[in-house]
């Protein structure tokens, strides 16, 4: 989980009160937080550091001084800040003025987009200069996976001609004085002599061009997302105006990382200024885009939703004071009710449907779980009493569990191996290395990392992973799983399905579709099922070396020889036979 530092000066200042440090540990919880260090306490009040680790990866606004602050001020009640004075909005973009940065058309293969804003009104001290670095990169690190996806960089705006210029250079022909560095280097040295280089090269690796942000001068403002100049992007303590820019692969979230940068140093009393960036091509909000920039679209939940799933009986005016604790806008619509929800409704008399308006430093609301959550949170947890269980029950394994123990120990009896294996895995590994389509696959809509972008549809793919690297254990490897698969389904209430599966797969010089036809007869033997075999078309097994599975007329699993370019593209080199049945169809 993130890890931040904070100056306690600058933390109980943005606060507007202090606090000890064990009732601060008890705030903390409102912003999913918890301390991770207390202060060394012979230091002075300006160097002592607070140490704070997040206890969620989908609150990247979260991850700074200013917004561990906010979250604690406005849970205690305090006034919101109005960021209408600096968002643009759909059909009302501000006005940027000379504050213009050219895209130009050649980035678009190597870092396509970017965003940018302005920060001004007063001089940045030495803790705000080192709280700046921090959100930087928190923010690029872990939300922008490793800078990848997302870079920042800050300049001093007074010595920067408008516009400024986004573009991609030869790395062999231009060179600038990179930060900590004396002397010029060329772009492509840079990534292998200078530090941030060696560190972060890899991104750029295989690029025959390298981006370069520059002014109307022609002075190197950095190469995202390596390093800055050491010119125009030496930020110093003092710096009063300060440009901010972001370029990256995505977006969405360039905005909302901006989003969030903003809206913490304004409510550290900075002014914000926007910045146009005008793209040649369209970036999915347009070719022009302004930030900070509203984008989030509202979620609604319902008060009998609410208070089934807190096992409250909550009133309209409790979850909008909750609500609004957390920052959000909401508004509330009185609707009838029916049987069902009547009895969740009592304190109110009457339901209620709630729209939200999320901050627009946040952009994790995707269901009305995600509401219900933000109600919990802006009550406290003090706010539910505990209760003794009013049913005396007598826990049990589920009906599925004993049925898949029963599998295990089949498969264990035919010389299988059972593993264990992540759920969530990258495009790369559960579609293209499988020679199959993305339709059907669940994609995480906003994603830590791009290793766990996907739920996996099989578990044929996770044994095939274990099998590229095991080269070197003795042959045959028979190895098997137990475990949850889930795949888009528009029948299904929620637009998805997820089910028990057996996922099983033997690699061996020998292997072949006889041997495992006999080997799925055993298993559905001993689990009690008659079964059928036709002709399959799965492209992940050779053509007429597979087939699937039918139990009452229905399919329920396939099998086959794992075709040789899927083989190929695991890089591994012995014949590979797989199969995988649905448990659940077999109860």
């Amino acid at each position: 989980m993130p890890k931040i530092e904070v100056n306690e000066k600058l933390f109980f200042n943005l606060l507007g009160k202090k606090y000890d440090y064990d009732t601060l540990e008890q705030k903390l919880v409102c912003g999913k937080a918890e301390l991770d260090e207390k202060p060394d306490m012979s230091q002075s009040e300006n160097e002592r550091v607070i140490k704070i680790e997040l206890n969620d990866t989908n609150r990247p606004d979260l991850w700074s001084t200013g917004g561990v602050t906010r979250q604690l001020r406005l849970h205690e009640g305090a006034k919101r800040s109005d960021y209408t004075k600096f968002l643009s909005r759909a059909g009302a973009i501000k006005d940027s003025g000379e504050r213009v940065a050219i895209v130009e058309p050649d980035v678009k293969e190597v870092r396509p987009y970017m965003v940018s804003f302005v920060i001004s009104g007063k001089a940045i001290d030495d803790p705000m200069l080192k709280d700046i670095i921090q959100t930087q990169e928190k923010l690029c690190w872990n939300f922008g996976r490793k800078r990848k996806s997302i870079s920042m960089g800050v300049y001093r705006v007074s010595q920067i001609k408008w516009p400024v210029h986004y573009t991609a250079v030869d790395p062999d022909k231009t060179s600038f004085v990179p930060l900590q560095c004396t002397e010029p280097m060329t772009c492509r040295q840079i990534l292998t002599d200078h530090p941030k280089g060696k560190d972060f090269g890899w991104i750029l690796e295989g690029a025959k061009k390298f981006p370069l942000l520059k002014d109307d001068k022609g002075e190197v403002m950095s190469m995202a997302p390596i390093i800055n100049s050491a010119t125009l992007g030496a930020v110093q303590v003092g710096d009063k105006d300060l440009m901010v820019e972001l370029t990256g692969d995505n977006m969405e979230n360039l905005i909302l990382s901006a989003n969030i940068v903003a809206c913490d140093f304004f409510d550290a009393g900075y002014e914000i200024l926007p910045v146009k960036v005008v793209h040649p091509y369209e970036t999915g909000f347009g070719k022009e885009i302004t930030v900070p920039f509203y984008f989030q679209k509202p979620t609604k939940a319902t008060l009998a939703a609410i208070n089934k799933k807190l096992g409250c009986d909550l009133t309209k005016a409790q979850v909008l004071d909750a609500l609004s604790r957390m920052d959000n806008d909401v508004e509330a619509k009185d609707i009838p009710t029916n049987e069902k929800t009547a009895k969740y409704c009592t304190a109110n008399k009457s339901d209620v449907e709630f729209t939200l308006q999320p901050p627009p430093y946040r952009n994790d609301f995707l269901h009305e779980v995600d509401i219900i959550e933000d109600v919990m949170i802006g009550l406290g947890l003090d706010f539910f009493k505990p209760q003794r269980p009013n049913d005396f029950t007598v826990g049990k394994l589920s009906d599925v569990t004993l049925f898949s123990r029963k599998a295990k120990e089949i498969m264990v009896g035919l010389g299988y191996q059972e593993m264990i294996f992540n759920y969530l895995g990258s495009k790369r590994d559960y579609i293209d290395r499988m020679n199959i389509s993305a339709d059907g696959v669940i994609e995480i809509s906003n994603p830590m990392s791009e290793n766990y972008q996907f739920v996996r549809p099989s578990i044929i793919a996770s044994l095939l992973r274990a099998e590229s690297v095991a080269a070197n254990a003795i042959f045959p490897h028979k190895i098997f799983e137990i475990g949850k698969v889930a795949f888009l389904d528009e029948s299904e209430n929620t637009g998805t399905k997820t089910i028990q599966s057996l996922g099983f797969m033997t690699a061996a010089n020998n292997a072949n579709f006889n041997d495992l036809a006999s080997e799925v007869s055993t298993v559905l033997y001993y689990l009690d099922h008659k079964y059928e075999v036709k002709e399959a078309n799965d492209p992940r097994f050779i053509t007429g070396r597979q087939a699937a599975v039918l139990v009452n007329g229905k399919q329920v699993g396939i099998f086959g020889e794992v075709h040789p370019q899927v083989l190929e593209n695991w890089q591994i080199s012995v014949p590979c036979v797989a199969g995988e049945i649905d448990l659940e169809e077999l109860m």
